[in-house]
């Protein structure tokens, strides 16, 4: 495999959950191959058939990144040595599971900020066994932004034909109006902004979707659209930015779809999840813009329901994986101009 293809460090997530299976499945394709060069993070143990389900296949052990070959039809692993598979039974929330999972993005992390890999693609975890390993965090998010010291960042949602970027995310739903400002309004616009510049989009379409019902309907049903979001909008256009809003939430995402808009900044996390997922799910992946470093991720939780089973999807594994070789190769190329 040429050299040249970028090197990717792809996280097992938490090894109870569907993580390790759709890593392999997702690594059993030939398109991975012809787009990257993939390094696994996580613990050999976790990767027996006996426990995914499905066939699992040569592993190939690196201690070092320097160590790492690549070759399709193998899967070479950076074995952490960090697992004891018999305290983290599949399909079950455990401190085990928790506490490798986040030390696979932690080392994955540490790489790609040191440059030994072009960007990080995260197999799910769980929020619950996260906390039990005494990991305060809500999800890879935020633990992205701390250890790389990031102050300003934002999740995109995409999949076909739809993405989309959140100014609150994680907050209790009767708080989200408190949490809006024109700074972070403005903020968000300008993270997508730029993020989309990465992705390809050299002139990136914005639509920020109102909040209210109607878009409040002129201060009838809330006045966040004319306090905060239409001063953010206009000061993000004074800026060069091309954003238009706010737009009413119950149509700005069929305009989306329909090609009128790039990307849509949404004003709380469901808001843009239920169009994204309800548009196509199986393939949607998440890009966590603002960092220093390129991290993408599969777009679904942990399944401990099906875990083992061998049943599950890996198409938003894939997308990710893909998606984060392709950022990385705009970058390299940029890079180089």
């Amino acid at each position: 495999m040429t050299s040249t293809l970028p090197l990717i460090a792809i996280t097992l997530g938490d090894v109870a959950g569907i993580g390790p299976e759709v890593v392999v499945k997702a690594l059993a394709l030939p398109e991975v191959w012809a787009a990257c060069r993939p390094l696994v993070i996580g613990d050999a143990r976790a990767l027996t058939e006996a426990r995914l389900g499905v066939p699992v296949p040569p592993l190939r052990i690196a201690k070092t990144v320097a160590e790492a070959t690549f070759d399709f039809g193998t899967l070479t692993l950076l074995d952490l040595g960090n697992l004891d598979v018999t305290a983290a039974p599949l399909g079950q929330i455990s401190t085990e599971a928790g506490r490798a999972a986040v030390e696979y993005v932690l080392k994955a992390t540490e790489l790609a900020m040191a440059g030994a890999v072009d960007a990080v693609a995260t197999a799910p975890l769980n929020k619950e066994a996260m906390h039990l390993a005494g990991f305060d965090y809500i999800g890879h998010t935020e633990i992205l932004a701390d250890v790389t010291h990031t102050p300003r960042c934002t999740t995109m949602l995409a999949t076909p034909g739809l993405r989309v970027t959140h100014v609150t995310r994680h907050i209790p739903f009767r708080s989200i109006a408190d949490h809006l400002t024109i700074a972070g309004v403005l903020d968000t616009i300008v993270l997508t902004h730029e993020g989309m510049k990465v992705l390809g989009f050299p002139q990136p379409r914005l639509a920020v979707a109102g909040l209210n019902p109607h878009n409040g309907d002129n201060g009838l049903m809330g006045r966040e659209e004319l306090d905060i979001i239409a001063p953010a909008v206009a000061a993000a256009q004074a800026q060069g930015i091309d954003a238009r809003g706010p737009i009413p939430a119950d149509s700005v995402f069929f305009q989306a779809i329909r090609g009128d808009y790039d990307v849509v900044v949404c004003q709380y996390h469901d808001q843009g999840h239920i169009a994204v997922k309800t548009h196509g799910f199986e393939k949607s992946i998440t890009i966590t813009l603002g960092l220093p470093i390129i991290r993408t991720s599969a777009d679904h939780g942990t399944a401990f329901d099906i875990a083992g089973r061998g049943i599950a999807h890996a198409d938003s594994m894939l997308a990710a994986i893909l998606e984060a070789a392709a950022m990385a190769a705009r970058v390299k190329a940029a890079s180089m101009n």
